[in-house]
């Protein structure tokens, strides 16, 4: 089966986002992880796929072209702080939304 993912793992991840999994979808979850696994193993196998240059983007357009990222100025973290009623060092406190 897998041996990089285990049900424990999934187990585990599962409950820190907080969805519990019954053993018939952590048994999905692990199948799909190993079809993830022989796929990009026969990635590898293509002859000469070191020679494909990366894309930047899943689609061909031809003509749209990536804009250049612009340093811009922001608002000081003392001005962000103006508008919240409690934080502590460089964080935000906010309420609990989920128990």
């Amino acid at each position: 089966m897998n041996d990089i993912f285990t049900e424990a793992m999934v187990d585990k991840f599962a409950n820190d986002l907080l969805i519990g999994l019954s053993r018939e979808e952590n048994k999905l979850v692990l199948d799909e992880f190993e079809e993830i696994r022989k796929n990009i193993n026969l990635i590898s196998e293509i002859e000469n796929i070191e020679l494909v240059e990366p894309m930047t983007h899943p689609f061909d357009t031809p003509g749209v072209e990536l804009r250049d990222d612009e340093v811009k100025e922001s608002i000081s973290i003392d001005d962000a702080f103006s508008n919240c009623d409690v934080f502590e060092g460089n964080e935000i406190k906010v309420p609990k939304v989920v128990e």
